[in-house]
C-alpha cells in the first residue's frame, strides 16, 4: 500500500512526515502562501532526505476562487478549500487509482478533523498517536530540523502557516495581518466588497466587513514552542 504524507509546510506536517520515514511527500500549492515556504521545503527535503512533490490547482489563487464562484465564506465552508486544496488531492487520487495510507499532521487537539476524513483510504495522525499538542510539535521540530528556521508566518506572530490572509481567519488574526500585511488585508478588503460578501461571521457577533473591522479587536497568539516528554523520548 502507497503511503502518502500531505505535506502542508506546517512545523506538525515535517514532524509527521519524519515520523513515517516511507511516506511519500506531496504538497498542494497556493500562489497565498508565504514565499519564505518554497525556502521552508527545501531545507526540509535535505533533512529528511526525499523529495516533495508539488501539485496545484489551476485556479492558483484564493482571489480566482473567490471571483469565479462569487462566494468568500460562510454555513457552507470557504469554496478556497474545496478547490484549492480537496479537489486537487482528489484529482491526484484519481490520476494515482488505489487504496493508499495517508500520514496526516494533525495534533492532539485535531482528532475530529480526523474523525471526519473519508474511510476510502487508511488515515493516521502520528502526532495524535503521541499525544502531542501544537505547541510540543513545534518544540519537537526544533529538536528533530537543527538549523531549519521555522516557517516566517509563525515567526510573524500567527498560529498557522496558511494562505497570507485567510478567509476563514478570526477578527484577530486580520488585525495582525492589518499590521504586518497591509496590502494583503486592503486586497481582501476590496475583494469583499467586490463579492458583495463578508469573511468575518458567527461566534456571536454580527458579519463585518475587513473595512469595518475595529482595529482593537480579537488576539493572533503566536505559537511558543514547548518541549514535552516527546523531545527526550526515544521516536
Amino acid at each position: 500500500m502507497r503511503s502518502i504524507c500531505w505535506f502542508s509546510c506546517g512545523v506538525s506536517s515535517c514532524v509527521a512526515a519524519f515520523l513515517e520515514p516511507e511516506a511519500e511527500l506531496i504538497r498542494i500549492k497556493i500562489d497565498d502562501e508565504h514565499d519564505d515556504n518554497d525556502r521552508f521545503v527545501a531545507e526540509v527535503e535535505s533533512v529528511l532526505g526525499r523529495k516533495v512533490t508539488t501539485i496545484q490547482s489551476p485556479f492558483r489563487s484564493v482571489s480566482a476562487v473567490v471571483r469565479n464562484v462569487r462566494y468568500i465564506n460562510g454555513v457552507a465552508g470557504a469554496p478556497c478549500t474545496r478547490i484549492l486544496k480537496r479537489a486537487v488531492r482528489e484529482r491526484w487520487e484519481y490520476e494515482n487509482p488505489g487504496r493508499n495510507r495517508y500520514i496526516w499532521g494533525f495534533d492532539a487537539d485535531e482528532e475530529k478533523r480526523l474523525a471526519r476524513l473519508s474511510v476510502e483510504h487508511e488515515n493516521h495522525a502520528p502526532l495524535i498517536d503521541r499525544n502531542l499538542t501544537k505547541a510540543e510539535t513545534h518544540g519537537l521540530f526544533l529538536r528533530l530540523f537543527p538549523g531549519v528556521e521555522r516557517p516566517a508566518m509563525y515567526r510573524l506572530g500567527f498560529g498557522n502557516n496558511n494562505c497570507v490572509g485567510c478567509v476563514k481567519g478570526s477578527r484577530g488574526y486580520w488585525n495582525r495581518i492589518r499590521e504586518v500585511f497591509p496590502d494583503v488585508f486592503a486586497a481582501r478588503a476590496k475583494l469583499e466588497r467586490e463579492i458583495g460578501a463578508c469573511m468575518l461571521r458567527g461566534g456571536g457577533r454580527e458579519s463585518t466587513y475587513l473595512d469595518e473591522l475595529d482595529p482593537n479587536v480579537g488576539r493572533c497568539d503566536p505559537i511558543v514552542p514547548t518541549c514535552g516528554l516527546a523531545c527526550f523520548a526515544e521516536l
